[in-house]
């Protein structure tokens, strides 16, 4: 069952991908073909001094997942040798962007061990990334990268409380459809299936509990967008881009929401 998933979750990304891209070209002819921005080598040698001094206790020497500290971690490492990144604005299945991964690095992970590394200057971000391109072959393979998926601007209605209630009730059926049976009815992230996933490297995948203020994409409802329009590689979290209208999305964002909104209520958060 995992491996028939995989695949077509590799497949159905790839189609994603491809269409993105031709719609971006059609839509404006003086647009220049999508050109990748392959690994900048040079800057190596700072890159993995950086990475040994921030990175390698937890990814490993060889960008494994398998570092001293990663080794005891319920939620593991990335390992960067497979070349599958979580959060990115890219369609599903290629390669993130530079930005996606300083978004990770200078914001860190919420709820899990990745951490605000605010001590790096740009300079040495931009190292780093480089460096953990090295680990993966995909970085080299210039069919793995694509154009980010652009991210519309959050509707006007989430200004009115009333509309957001009404669109969010419409966001509820929504949910409880197509999201439920992983995250819960309420969110909670203790759905009925929740304990049997898996991600792509074999270790157990725990829904986010989406009534908090700030999950691991981050804290904004732009994130949240981003992650039902891209999904989320390597994990049983579907690309919602090719499946729900832009509207319907947002009206899932608006249940979202009212979630975070009722929680923080009733817990006093």
């Amino acid at each position: 069952m995992r491996q028939g998933w995989k695949y077509r979750s590799r497949f159905y990304g790839l189609i994603v991908s491809l269409l993105a891209m031709l719609c971006s070209f059609a839509a404006d002819p003086k647009v220049a073909p999508f050109k990748p921005k392959l690994p900048d080598t040079s800057l190596y040698p700072q890159g993995r001094y950086v990475y040994q001094r921030n990175c390698l206790v937890c990814h490993g020497e060889f960008g494994d997942g398998r570092g001293e500290m990663g080794r005891d971690f319920k939620a593991r490492p990335r390992d960067f040798g497979r070349g599958i990144f979580k959060y990115h604005s890219t369609p599903p299945g290629m390669l993130p962007t530079d930005l996606d991964l300083e978004r990770t690095i200078r914001g860190g992970l919420a709820g899990t061990p990745m951490p605000v590394f605010s001590n790096l200057n740009e300079h040495e971000i931009k190292s780093v990334i480089e460096y953990v391109k090295s680990f993966s072959p995909r970085w080299k393979n210039a069919t793995n990268y694509a154009p980010v998926l652009k991210l519309p601007a959050q509707p006007a209605w989430f200004e009115d409380a009333a509309l957001v209630k009404e669109l969010g009730a419409k966001g509820k059926v929504l949910f409880l459809s197509a999201c439920a049976a992983c995250h819960g009815t309420d969110g909670n992230g203790r759905g009925a299936t929740a304990k049997a996933l898996e991600d792509s490297w074999g270790q157990p995948v725990t829904p986010s509990d989406l009534r908090q203020s700030t999950i691991r994409s981050g804290g904004t409802l732009e994130a949240v967008y981003r992650v039902i329009q891209t999904g989320i590689d390597g994990t049983p979290m579907p690309a919602f881009a090719g499946t729900l209208a832009e509207e319907q999305r947002w009206e899932l964002v608006a249940f979202i929401a009212q979630l975070r909104k009722e929680y923080a209520a009733e817990s006093g958060k």
